[in-house]
């Protein structure tokens, strides 16, 4: 199983934005050459890639990543953000369709991805802002009866960390009015991403691994037990091979292309607003997002902007003015931001499965993947970078349970995938507005 592809990011460069432009930023790393033999080679320098090696190499294997661009140059240097615990689908959704067992399953791990994150962050000294809480906003009676649930859910599997809030009681939280109730996760939080995944990469580099920089992979090979990559001037040969390229991994594997469908999210940063400005928005400070189909999310960052995201756009393409889609929503929250400048703003692709259940698998006896976090991926990306390397020091049980997890394709194929889905956006967007 072999295929090929050019490179997808221009010249490697970061994409201007207010993580890029506020990052604790290092040389770049050299590009791969020549013929390279490792335990370990993983494809895809973020949040996946980086925890798979990261674990490996602290159990002493050796461990090679090749990243196209920069270590973060995707989703995880791009995102909003926020520890959310959790899958893209519910636990209710997940009990529902795959069963009460494999509902459990993934109910005793949900937290598990932002506990990596504080682990590695102490372990580590990275320094990215990270802060505790956040917070679940709604606009209805019906979005605040599913939180309600949710939080006896959750509760089932031995999770009491959410705090559920009516209208004056968020208040406290968001200098808004236009919320009716929420519910504070206090096991949550929020960083600055992209400073996260340099860090990782500091510390997977500290424990021995490799990191090559922009050295886009043109063709793999999946098959057999020796696989291996080739890039432009170099070529990896392992025993293990692990693929994380998600949504920016293009048609370079092909059985894994149908699996997924980028999809574009944007965001915005202020100017900085000051500490009493910025107060008044969020005094405690907790990152917020509502509980729309399409949602808003935000938070602050450390030197007092308001950090605001959201929107979609299906096959990851970018809108023509990032300001002018945003900022309706941000001043339909906060009325007080109504002309604040915008200094930065970016867009960035995450990897839709179809269920929004993320998937892991094998696509040879030594090759394994794992993408699919639907807008999720921060704390579960980290999860599976755990599950990966326990799977390849071979412990299966966790990695056998996802993998045998079945995937479904995208109605309408790759041709018309992203019409079938705007159409679904639509309705669901519609229900939020009515309240139903």
């Amino acid at each position: 199983m072999e295929s090929r592809v050019n490179g997808y990011a221009g010249d490697g460069s970061y994409p201007a934005s207010y993580y890029v432009a506020s990052a604790n930023l290092t040389p770049t790393r050299r590009s791969l050459s020549g013929v390279v033999e490792t335990d370990v080679c993983v494809v895809g320098a973020g949040y996946s890639g980086l925890s798979t090696a990261l674990h490996l190499a602290e159990k002493g294997y050796s461990v090679v990543v090749v990243e196209g661009a920069r270590v973060g140059w995707g989703a995880s240097g791009r995102n909003g953000g926020q520890i959310v615990n959790g899958l893209n689908a519910s636990l209710h959704t997940i009990e529902k369709r795959y069963g009460p067992e494999f509902g459990g399953f993934v109910g005793g791990m949900v937290q598990e991805g932002g506990e990596i994150i504080r682990e590695t962050v102490r372990k580590y000294g990275i320094e990215c802002d990270l802060k505790s809480g956040n917070l679940f906003a709604v606009f209805n009676a019906r979005q605040m009866r599913e939180l309600e649930a949710k939080q006896e859910l959750w509760r089932k599997y031995g999770m009491d960390d959410h705090e559920l809030l009516g209208r004056e009681e968020i208040r406290r939280h968001v200098g808004t009015d236009v919320y009716i109730g929420g519910m504070i996760d206090h096991s949550g939080g929020h960083m600055h991403p992209l400073n996260l995944s340099l860090g990782e990469a500091a510390a997977v580099e500290r424990n021995g691994g490799e990191i090559y920089e922009l050295s886009p992979v043109t063709s793999v090979n999946c098959e057999g037990d020796n696989p291996g990559i080739t890039t432009a001037e170099g070529e990896v040969r392992c025993r293990k091979l692990v693929i994380c390229g998600n949504a920016y991994l293009g048609k370079v594997v092909r059985p894994l292309t149908p699996r997924i469908m980028p999809v574009s999210t944007q965001m915005i940063a202020t100017e900085p607003l000051g500490a009493d400005r910025a107060s008044e928005l969020l005094p405690t400070d907790l990152c917020v997002e509502d509980t729309r189909y399409v949602l808003d999310y935000y938070r602050l960052s450390a030197d007092k902007r308001l950090l605001f995201g959201g929107g979609t756009v299906y096959g990851g393409t970018d809108p023509s003015d990032i300001r002018s889609k945003l900022r309706p929503n941000m001043e339909k929250i906060f009325p007080g931001l109504a002309g604040v400048r915008i200094d930065y703003a970016w867009s960035g692709n995450f990897a839709l499965s179809f269920s929004r259940v993320p998937q892991m698998g094998r696509l040879g006896p030594n090759t394994y993947f794992a993408h699919g976090y639907s807008g999720h991926g921060v704390t579960a990306s980290h999860v599976f970078g755990r599950i990966l390397s326990e799977a390849i020091d071979g412990d299966t049980r966790r990695f056998d349970v996802f993998s045998k997890v079945r995937w479904f394709p995208f109605p309408g194929g790759r041709r018309f995938r992203e019409q079938y889905c705007m159409i679904g956006s639509w309705w669901y967007a519609m229900r939020d507005s009515l309240g139903v």
